[in-house]
């Protein structure tokens, strides 16, 4: 199998509004559990808006809220209300990650048939496109829920700590990319 080299694979746009929001939901419902990519299958992307999932048992997705809230002042009430939110959106995109899995395997069997059904194919592709775009929609909803939850003081040193977390995300990317160098073309 060939690897994708990602850098020169075509990339959406996406406005700084939308990557925050991504970013958020997935911090607060997730921070520190295991996040899985949405739709491997469109372009070999593995992250951005809408293509991620909140991964995990609810234990974890728990304990990843209570550290993203830590330090936020914010009250017990309010801290149940993001975990619901938070859950039910695990729960959702869970269920679409399994028909992602679904549709990944059919595109798989059309590749493998002896003569390549194109028609089939695009269905295929449109199909996860469709279920991107629900994905996207469902993190959107648990991001602008969790917004009425927070204060507006709350919702900024959230930000702010999204925001040196995306840092330190990307220098460790560019550290292990020093340290072990491209991967190897197979």
């Amino acid at each position: 199998m060939r690897d994708v080299d990602v850098a020169s694979a075509p990339q959406q746009v996406f406005s700084p509004v939308m990557r925050f929001m991504a970013v958020a939901v997935l911090a607060i419902a997730g921070a520190g559990a295991g996040v899985a990519a949405q739709a491997q299958g469109m372009g070999g992307h593995g992250s951005g808006p809408g293509m991620m999932m909140f991964g995990g048992p609810p234990e974890h997705i728990g304990r990843g809220i209570d550290h993203m809230l830590d330090g936020l002042g914010v009250t017990d009430a309010q801290r149940a209300q993001i975990k619901q939110i938070a859950m039910a959106a695990a729960a959702d995109l869970k269920t679409q990650h399994e028909a992602g899995r679904a549709l990944r395997d059919k595109g798989v069997q059309i590749f493998a048939a002896p003569t390549v059904d194109a028609a089939a194919a695009e269905s295929v592709r449109q199909q996860m496109l469709t279920q991107h775009d629900q994905a996207s929609k469902r993190m959107l909803q648990a991001m602008l829920d969790v917004s009425k939850v927070l204060t507006p003081e709350q919702r900024v040193k959230m930000a702010e700590r999204l925001k040196q977390r995306q840092a330190a995300m990307q220098e460790r990317m560019e550290r292990q990319q020093r340290e072990h160098g491209p991967r190897p073309q197979k």
